[in-house]
């Protein structure tokens, strides 16, 4: 029942994550998630129901459109396939309960996020406004008022903490040290994560995104990194192993 479970979950976020994969691509470029169809972006042929099934279209059509045989990024697949593994490990820690609803409601924004700051260097408000108008109306409905005001106040602090460090690291280096998405998307660390773990995962990404960085500074040394998405991969690993400040502090002490 359980492997059952997870292929279905995992099925499902494949599906989502093509959707996301659109959303991300489109929206930061003012166009409608939903006109035109999904399109082959080199000659605009329109896919057929068999070209948009998540991964297994790729390896069918051999990384090519059908129609102009132009090679499709690997981009496309990798986040269908990230998004179904990430759905189902969230079942498998949370399982189907209500609360896994929050979750996966914070996982979907997050791979959207990722996608487009990825591309265009853009967290888009538009976003986060929803996600987080949904994660509250979500918080709210399944533990209740107190949780979700207490949310709502972990959300500020997180904001400020993110401003604070951005003036600081503007005073460093004397220039723009951080993107005013990166700001807004701690906030909503800290509405679903908590204060402390959202402040916890700005140094998990730091520590997965230095390396990176100076990997890929080295080889180009003008290239300008986006920090939202090593943010997304500290707040995912938050999420899938439901760690929060009790279980921190005991691992630290250990």
């Amino acid at each position: 029942m359980q492997l059952y479970t997870f292929i279905v979950m995992f099925i499902l976020g494949t599906i989502l994550g093509s959707f996301y994969n659109v959303v991300g691509y489109r929206l930061p470029k003012g166009q409608s998630i939903i006109y035109p169809s999904s399109h082959c972006p080199k000659c605009n042929h329109k896919l057929s129901v068999l070209e948009l099934i998540p991964i297994l279209s790729f390896i069918i059509t051999k990384g090519k459109c059908r129609h102009c045989q132009k090679k499709i990024s690997w981009f496309y697949p990798i986040f269908e396939l990230i998004t179904g593994l990430l759905f189902g490990i969230l079942y498998l820690v949370y399982g189907l309960t209500p609360e896994i609803i929050i979750p996966l409601t914070f996982i979907s924004m997050l791979i959207i996020i990722v996608i487009s700051d990825y591309h265009y260097m853009i967290i888009n408000d538009s976003i986060l406004i929803v996600f987080g108008i949904l994660l509250s109306l979500e918080i709210l409905l399944i533990n209740g008022i107190n949780p979700l005001i207490s949310s709502l106040i972990n959300a500020v602090f997180a904001f400020l903490t993110m401003y604070g460090l951005k003036l600081l690291g503007n005073f460093l280096f004397k220039k723009e040290s951080m993107g005013d998405g990166d700001i807004k998307l701690l906030s909503t660390f800290g509405l679903v994560l908590g204060y402390p773990m959202a402040i916890t995962s700005i140094f998990i990404g730091s520590m997965i995104g230095f390396p990176i960085s100076l990997f890929m500074l080295k080889n180009n040394p003008d290239h300008i990194i986006p920090f939202g998405p090593f943010l997304a991969i500290g707040a995912t690993i938050i999420i899938i192993t439901n760690l929060d400040i009790n279980a921190l502090l005991n691992l630290l002490n250990s």
